[in-house]
């Protein structure tokens, strides 16, 4: 099992969170396995992907690159704690 704490604004998109500090955050804290971690990731790194190559090609995409650069921030935040908490493969 997998501790994760996540500092939140609530009502908050999270887009702009970075920007405003003077909105008290809050934090919880959610439990996932290692399997449930690592498909969320791949989740969101789906979802990314999809957002960054695919929908600026639909009709009337607007984009947005802090939410954009927040996300990239986001999927390799979720990828470190994969790699922190993988087995360590021994020198062969």
């Amino acid at each position: 099992m997998i501790k994760v704490a996540i500092n939140y604004l609530p009502g908050d998109n999270g887009a702009n969170s970075l920007a405003d500090s003077s909105k008290r955050m809050k934090s919880m804290t959610l439990k996932l396995t290692l399997e449930e971690l690592r498909l969320l990731t791949t989740l969101a790194s789906d979802q990314l992907f999809r957002r960054q190559f695919i929908d600026p090609k639909m009709p009337g995409y607007r984009p947005n690159s802090d939410e954009m650069s927040l996300s990239k921030a986001l999927v390799a935040r979720l990828r470190l704690m994969l790699d922190e908490e993988s087995p360590k493969k021994a020198p062969g």
